[in-house]
C-alpha cells in the first residue's frame, strides 16, 4: 500500500503501550525516527508483531494531528506495518506504523490479539487509516519440515528481558515459523524467544496457537517476527 504523505525526520519521544495478550501489557519509551499525519516510524528494543494495534503517545506538533489539536500529547492508537531487527547486540527493531484512530475498534478490547489490515483510504476525504480484521484461520506461507532440533524457549519479562526458559525440541520447523512442545505459559499473541543449542541463534516469535495433545504437554505454533530462522544452515547439518 502507498504511503500517502512522505515523512518528516522528527526525532521526538514516542511512548508506546502495547498488549500481548489479555493478561500481559508492556510500555516503552522511544524516539521517532520519522512521523506523518499517517503514521510514524521508531525503533524499540523488544520486536512487536505485525497486524497488532497497539497506543502511542507523542507531543506531536498540532499541524500533523488529526485529533486533540491542544493536547500536551497525541495519544493515538496505531496498526504496525513492518518490523526488522537492526542490531543483534543490543537487540533493536525499527517498527513502522500507521495511525488508524482516537479509540480501539470494540473487537480489539475482546481479542487484544488479533491482527488488522488496512482498507484503502478514501481520496477525497484525507484522514486516519481505516482498519478490518483479519481471519482467524490464515494460510501457511510456507510448509514446515519436521526436523528436531534442540531449542530453548524464553518467555519475556516487562523490561523485555528474558525470564523463564525451557529446553525443548522442535516437532516442526520452516524459515518463517516453528511448532514446539512446551510446558511454559505463552498464549496467543505472547513474544518468546528461541535459541538454537547447537549454534545460539536466536530468534523472536509471536505465539499464533496454543493446543495441549494428549500426552497433556501444550504444543505452540510460533512464527518468527524481525527476522527468519536460517533454515538451509540446519538442513546442511542434518
Amino acid at each position: 500500500m502507498v504511503r500517502i504523505r512522505a515523512r518528516l525526520p522528527l526525532k521526538l519521544p514516542i511512548w508506546v503501550f502495547y498488549r500481548e495478550s489479555v493478561d500481559y501489557e508492556w510500555t516503552e519509551k522511544s524516539r521517532l525516527v520519522d512521523v506523518s499525519q499517517f503514521g510514524a516510524g521508531f525503533t524499540l528494543p523488544r520486536p512487536v508483531d505485525v497486524g497488532r494495534l497497539m497506543r502511542v503517545m507523542i507531543p506531536l506538533p498540532y499541524q500533523l494531528r488529526s485529533f486533540d489539536h491542544f493536547k500536551t500529547l497525541y495519544s493515538v492508537w496505531a496498526l504496525v506495518r513492518h518490523v526488522s531487527l537492526v542490531t543483534q547486540q543490543p537487540t533493536l527493531f525499527r517498527v513502522g506504523v500507521a495511525f488508524v484512530g482516537k479509540d480501539a475498534p470494540p473487537s480489539y478490547l475482546e481479542e487484544p490479539a488479533r491482527r488488522y489490515v488496512l482498507l484503502p483510504m478514501k481520496s477525497d476525504q484525507p484522514s486516519l487509516w481505516r482498519i478490518t480484521r483479519l481471519p482467524l484461520a490464515q494460510k501457511r506461507r510456507e510448509p514446515r519440515l519436521n526436523i528436531p532440533l534442540e531449542v530453548v524457549v524464553e518467555t519475556l519479562d516487562q523490561n523485555g528481558k528474558p525470564s523463564m526458559r525451557e529446553h525443548t525440541v522442535t516437532e516442526a520447523i520452516s524459515r518463517l515459523g516453528i511448532c514446539v512442545p512446551t510446558s511454559l505459559d505463552g498464549g496467543p499473541g505472547r513474544m518468546l524467544k528461541i535459541t538454537s543449542v547447537t549454534d545460539r541463534v536466536s530468534r523472536f516469535a509471536t505465539v499464533r496457537s496454543r493446543e495441549i495433545k494428549s500426552d497433556g504437554v501444550a504444543r505452540l505454533g510460533l512464527e518468527f517476527v524481525g527476522d527468519h530462522w536460517p533454515l538451509d544452515r540446519d538442513l546442511r547439518n542434518l
